[in-house]
């Protein structure tokens, strides 16, 4: 009898395991399956916002060129309040989904605006040239970050 009731208890001990173990086991792979899907979404949101922050560095390139040059800016203008405009939303998304991010997002988008305004040729493209060092910094501290997240799961 004795024999029988360890059976029945070894029995339910390992089920019990084996159930504990399953659950371990699925609560890992959902935490993996969060993450994984957590860094896709931030390099959408990264990419997005960096394509914006180009578009509108071209549209104000060419907007301050021709003002600087003397010649109608109306239709310039328009496309750089558009591709301003279409810079808020993946600002925000950066800024929410990876707040480590925020500030050389910000950094890069202040640095586009820069080109507002632009006192000269020189000066134009010196701000050009600052707005993409700051994409590059935002991007490169996206890689690091994603990288480093990766490594840490």
């Amino acid at each position: 009898m004795f024999a029988a009731i360890v059976a029945v208890l070894g029995t339910r001990a390992g089920a019990l395991l084996t159930g504990v173990l399953a659950h371990v086991s699925q609560r890992a792979e959902r935490r993996a399956a969060e993450s994984a899907a957590r860094r896709a979404e931030g390099l959408v949101a990264v990419t997005e916002l960096v394509t914006a922050l180009a578009d509108h560095r071209r549209a104000m390139w060419v907007r301050e060129d021709l003002r600087l040059r003397g010649e109608d800016w109306t239709e310039a203008r328009a496309e750089s309040h558009a591709t301003r405009s279409a810079l808020t939303t993946p600002l925000l998304r950066v800024s929410l989904l990876l707040p480590f991010l925020a500030q050389p997002a910000q950094d890069a988008a202040r640095a586009v605006y820069g080109l507002r305004e632009a006192s000269g040729q020189t000066a134009l493209a010196e701000a050009r040239e600052h707005a993409i060092r700051r994409a590059d910094a935002l991007v490169e501290a996206a890689g690091a970050a994603l990288a480093a997240e990766r490594v840490g799961h």
